[in-house]
C-alpha cells in the first residue's frame, strides 16, 4: 500500500481505506500470498493456446481506475469483466450499504467463480450477472458509475444509456493500434458530447463477445523470437514481412532526449495518431540470433510500425548528460525492408514534430455527439468507430 501512495496511484482515504480492508487473497485461491499481493497481474485463465483471456489486474491500476471511477456511498455502479469478483468487492466497499454493484461476465465459470469468491469474502451487495458486457445490464440501470476492467475498441450505446445524467464511464479504450488508456469519461455541459476528465496508461485483456478486439500475432522473425500484436485496425501480410529482419538495416535519429525511466506513453500516442500504420507491440524472446538482429528500445521489445514489406521500430543510444548531469538516451528508429530507410526517416520525423511542438502539450480525449472534422496539422485527430469516434487533441 505505502508503495502504490509513493507512485500516486492511491491519492484518497477512500481508496486506501478500502484497499487495505477487502483481502485481494480470498479471490486468488491457490496463488501463493506473496503473489496475490505484489504489484502485478495474476493471470486467472487461459485460452487453448495458452493465452490469457482472465486475470486479476495489477493493484496498481486497480488502484488508478478506482480514483478515476469517484465512487461514493449509495451509487449504483456497472462493472463489466467480473474476473475474479475482487474489483467488484471493492467497488462494494466504496458503495456501502446503501448502494450496489452488478458485475458481468460472459464466461459462466467466471462468474461462478466470482459469485464463490464474494461469498467467502462475506459481501452482499454485489450481483454477479452472465451475459455479454457489450449490452450493459438493463435490469440494474440506471447506474451512477460504469467501469470497464476489459479493454475496448468501442464504447457500447448501451454503456452510455444505461448511465443516469451527470454519470461517469471509465474504461481501458484501444485508442488506435497498441495505444490504450484508461479514461472517465463525464457529460460535458458546455459541449455535445462526453469529455475525458483524465487518463492513464493501461494494457488490459480484450473485450470479448459482441465487442471482441483480441489482437493476432504474426512473427517476422525465425522461431518467433520476433513477434508483432497487429490489431484489427491495422493491415500487416505476414509473409511479405518473412524475413524483414535478415534484409538492411537503417537508422534514423530524432534528437528527442529522454531520462532512462521516462514515460514515453505520450510520444506512443503521437504515433499512433500520425503514422498510416499506427503502433503495435513488437515482442523479442531474447536467443542468440535475435541479439544479433534487433536493438528494441526495452528488453521485453519495442513499438513498431509496418507499412507493405517494411519494418520499422524504436530504440535509442546514449546521448550527453544534462545539465543537472542526469543521464539521458536519445530516441531513434531502425528500419528495414525495400524501402525500409524511408519508413525510418518518416517516423523519426514525426518524433521531431512531436518533441519541437506537442510535447509540451496537454492532450484531451472527447467522444462527441455530432460529427467532427480532425485537423492533423494542428494536433486534432477523430479516430474512427462505427458507432462513437474519438477525438484526441494536443492543446
Amino acid at each position: 500500500m505505502d508503495r502504490l501512495r509513493e507512485r500516486e496511484a492511491v491519492r484518497t482515504p477512500g481508496i486506501e481505506a478500502v484497499l487495505r480492508s477487502v483481502p485481494r487473497d480470498l479471490f486468488l485461491p491457490g496463488v501463493p500470498l506473496d503473489q496475490a499481493y505484489a504489484d502485478n497481474p495474476v493471470a486467472t485463465k487461459t485460452d487453448a493456446a495458452g493465452n490469457a483471456v482472465s486475470a486479476a489486474s495489477q493493484p496498481t491500476i486497480v488502484a488508478v481506475m478506482l480514483e478515476q471511477l469517484g465512487v461514493r456511498p449509495g451509487q449504483r455502479v456497472l462493472e463489466i469483466g467480473a474476473g475474479t469478483g475482487y474489483n467488484a468487492a471493492l467497488l462494494g466497499s466504496l458503495v456501502g450499504p446503501t448502494g450496489r454493484v452488478t458485475t458481468v461476465d460472459v464466461d459462466p465459470d467466471i462468474v461462478d467463480g466470482a459469485r464463490a469468491h464474494l461469498a467467502a469474502a462475506g459481501v452482499r451487495n454485489v450481483d454477479v450477472v452472465l451475459g455479454d458486457g457489450v449490452r450493459g445490464h438493463p435490469g440494474g440501470a440506471p447506474y451512477d458509475r460504469c467501469v470497464a476492467t476489459v479493454g475496448a475498441y468501442e464504447t457500447p450505446a448501451a454503456w452510455w444509456e444505461q448511465l443516469r445524467p451527470g454519470g461517469r464511464l471509465v474504461v481501458p479504450l484501444r485508442l488506435r493500434g497498441a495505444a490504450t488508456r484508461s479514461i472517465a469519461f463525464a457529460r460535458d455541459p458546455d459541449a455535445d458530447g462526453w469529455r475525458g476528465v483524465s487518463s492513464e496508461l493501461a494494457f488490459f485483456m480484450p473485450l470479448r463477445g459482441i465487442g471482441d478486439d483480441a489482437p493476432r500475432t504474426v512473427a517476422v522473425g525465425p522461431g518467433n523470437e520476433v513477434t508483432l500484436e497487429v490489431h484489427r485496425d491495422q493491415s500487416v501480410d505476414g509473409r511479405s514481412l518473412a524475413g524483414v529482419l535478415g534484409t538492411e538495416r537503417h537508422e534514423s535519429w530524432s534528437g528527442a532526449l529522454f531520462p532512462p525511466t521516462a514515460s514515453y506513453e505520450w510520444l506512443d500516442l503521437w504515433l499512433a495518431c500520425t503514422l498510416p500504420g499506427a503502433l503495435m507491440r513488437m515482442s523479442v524472446q531474447w536467443r542468440v540470433g535475435s541479439r544479433r538482429r534487433v536493438a528494441p528500445l526495452f528488453g521485453w521489445g519495442s513499438m513498431a510500425t509496418v507499412q507493405g514489406g517494411d519494418l520499422a521500430y524504436l530504440t535509442a543510444r546514449p546521448a550527453a548528460p544534462a545539465a543537472d548531469g542526469g543521464r539521458l538516451r536519445e530516441v531513434g528508429v531502425i528500419g528495414h525492408g525495400p524501402t525500409g530507410r524511408g519508413l525510418a526517416e518518416s517516423v523519426a520525423g514525426q518524433i521531431r514534430r512531436w518533441d519541437e511542438e506537442y510535447r509540451s502539450r496537454t492532450v484531451r480525449f472527447e467522444i462527441p455527439d455530432r460529427q467532427v472534422a480532425g485537423d492533423p496539422g494542428a494536433g486534432r485527430f477523430v479516430l474512427d468507430r462505427p458507432h462513437h469516434p474519438v477525438a484526441v487533441s494536443w492543446e
